[in-house]
Formats: C-alpha cells, structure tokens, sequence
C-alpha cells in the first residue's frame, strides 16, 4: 500500500507531538518529517517531496502566508493545508489564494483532520465548518477578490451551478453525488469542467469566485 507521506510545520513542539502521534496511528500515512519554523519547514519539504504539509500561519521567522506561496511554487505536487487557530477571514482568503488546498482549525476533532488530510490528497479544498461561512461573509464585506483573468463565466451550465453552489457549502464529492443523484465521477468531471472554463486551479477558488461574481446565490 502506497502511504501518503505527510510533513509538519508548527512552531508549537507539544502540539506538533500530538498532531504527528495521531497521523502515525493511520496505517495508510507516514509523516516523513517536521520543522518548528517556516525556514526550516521549506528546507526540508523541498527535500522529502511530501504529499501533504500541515502548515501552521503564524510562526517566528518566515510564516505561514510567506512558506505557503514558497511550496506551493515550489512543490506543485504537494497539497498544502493550514492548520490554525486564526479565524480571522482575511488570513483564509489570503492562504487560499496563494494556493493552500485548505483551511483547518486547531479545535476540531482528531477524525476530521485525518479526513481532510486524505481529501486534500485526492486535491479536495478542506476547510473547518467554521470557517466557510466566513469565508463568504468576507467577500461579501469587501474581502480581497480571487478573480482570474480569463474566466468564461458565460459558459457556466444550470448543473454546474448547482455544483458551484454545493462549492460555496464545502461538499465534497461523495456529499454533491448523493445530492444531486448523479455517479460521483460524474461530480469530478463537472469540476474539472468548471475549473477549466473559470481559469482557477482549486475547488475552494471556483466556489469563491462563484460568490463574488453572482453565478450563486450568497448565503445569508
């Protein structure tokens, strides 16, 4: 069995222990590594090549915003997930928009995270129920925009707007299928499909860009 290898940046040791101890006991993860600081996280990440890291934002040195940017340049192939105690939505837009697959806070529970690190391999946007809501209550309050450059919103079909919409909700693929009665390979191709005609990268920028630029309704 190919395990997903997994590396940890956080400046906080007994945290970190904690974090590496409960990925350790999933048999199809190994975590290859961790860093106290964002220098030494990007050094050795540049060297192990993990699948995923865990990324906290706030560290001494060089932080979360700046180290995310830095792999996610880097290391293409490595899915980046901040995990954080910051529920301030101009820290989630920020990382998203440099290019984390997600956004997760330090108080959920110990299922969650090993469910996220699992979806973020498979390149699903993850994010803490929390934070979703305000993720779209900061764009409708004037957040920074995630807006491509060449994005053919005109294009956009009634279900794959139904798709977007269960975006701006976090579901993921498995939730939209039972949702909407279709195969959940059917669900992966309509977001392969909306992301090639909006010109994004990731799930969490097309539900985004959605909201912003009113293919979906905002939620109240």
């Amino acid at each position: 069995m190919n395990r997903l290898r997994i590396f940890l940046i956080d400046d906080h040791n007994l945290f970190r222990s904690g974090v590496k101890a409960l990925l350790a006991r999933q048999p199809d993860f190994e975590v290859v590594g961790e860093a106290a600081d964002g220098l030494e996280g990007l050094k050795r990440a540049r060297e192990m090549k993990p699948d995923v890291v865990l990324l906290d934002l706030n560290m001494p040195g060089i932080s979360g915003r700046e180290a995310v940017q830095m792999l996610v340049e880097e290391l293409p192939q490595t899915q980046v997930l901040m995990l954080t105690v910051s529920e301030d939505a101009e820290d989630l837009i920020d990382t998203l928009k440099s290019g984390a697959r997600g956004y997760l806070l330090k108080n959920i529970d110990a299922d969650f995270l090993v469910d996220a690190v699992r979806r973020a391999a498979r390149g699903e946007a993850v994010m803490s129920p929390q934070m979703t809501s305000k993720l779209v209550q900061g764009l409708q309050h004037g957040g920074r925009e995630m807006t491509p450059e060449a994005a053919d919103k005109d294009r956009i079909s009634p279900r794959e707007r139904e798709i977007l919409m269960l975006l701006t909700r976090g579901a993921s693929n498995k939730e939209m299928a039972r949702e909407l009665k279709l195969a959940e390979s059917t669900v992966k191709i309509h977001v392969q499909n909306i992301l090639r005609k909006l010109n994004l990268s990731s799930r969490v920028q097309a539900a985004v860009y959605a909201v912003e630029h009113g293919i979906v309704e905002k939620q109240q």
